[in-house]
């Protein structure tokens, strides 16, 4: 099998972290006041065992140390999402999505605190995101992947349009290495899905 050339060598993949908002969140750069909502939901060994780089268990220092890496100016993306709420504008947090670089390019990443699993928001913010990524970088290729337990995430990535292509491994700060499945998203393909249903 041929590797695909790396988009990050000859890539711009910085990427502005304008709020998006989509119609039930509000996607937006992670904060000072998210600390208390963040650690009740990341600090849950089933989130962080699906993850490479969540730590469990997982407290204020944990957070801090996310926000203030998520404020760095690197490439890539990293995303609050919160409960779009009408009235305020923004409701409460429900997990973080971003765009990562990895040594294959660009690569779709997300979780969602427990009481909120099956109702969507993944999906709904990995459909931004990948919109996002073809929109404000000119990469040939997403990539995404699932720990081969996690059917819920699997079933998001093809959701986006993702098509399988192969298996790997994965180092996870909770359970060590395992095996995950990969995925890779092709412009074109994007292109013609652009109008998700």
């Amino acid at each position: 099998m041929i590797a695909d050339k790396d988009d990050s060598e000859d890539e711009s993949l910085f990427i502005d972290r304008a709020a998006i908002v989509t119609p039930r969140l509000v996607m937006r750069a992670p904060r000072e006041s998210d600390i208390a909502e963040l650690v009740r939901l990341a600090d849950n060994r089933q989130v962080a065992q699906m993850l490479a780089r969540m730590p469990h268990p997982y407290g204020e220092t944990e957070a801090r140390a996310f926000i203030a890496m998520s404020a760095l100016r690197k490439p890539g993306v990293t995303y609050a999402l919160t409960l779009a709420d009408p009235i305020s504008g923004t409701g409460g947090f429900v997990g973080c999505a971003g765009l990562n670089v990895r040594d294959r390019g660009l690569e779709l990443g997300y979780w969602i605190g427990q009481p909120y699993w099956r109702r969507g928001f993944a999906t709904e913010a990995a459909h931004a995101l990948v919109d996002l990524a073809f929109r404000a970088t000119r990469i040939s290729v997403l990539h995404a992947s699932a720990r081969v337990i996690n059917p819920a995430s699997r079933r998001v990535i093809q959701k986006c349009g993702f098509q399988y292509a192969g298996q790997g491994m994965m180092h996870s700060l909770v359970t060590g290495q395992v095996p995950v499945e990969r995925y890779r998203l092709d412009r074109r393909t994007w292109e013609s899905l652009r109008n998700w249903s």
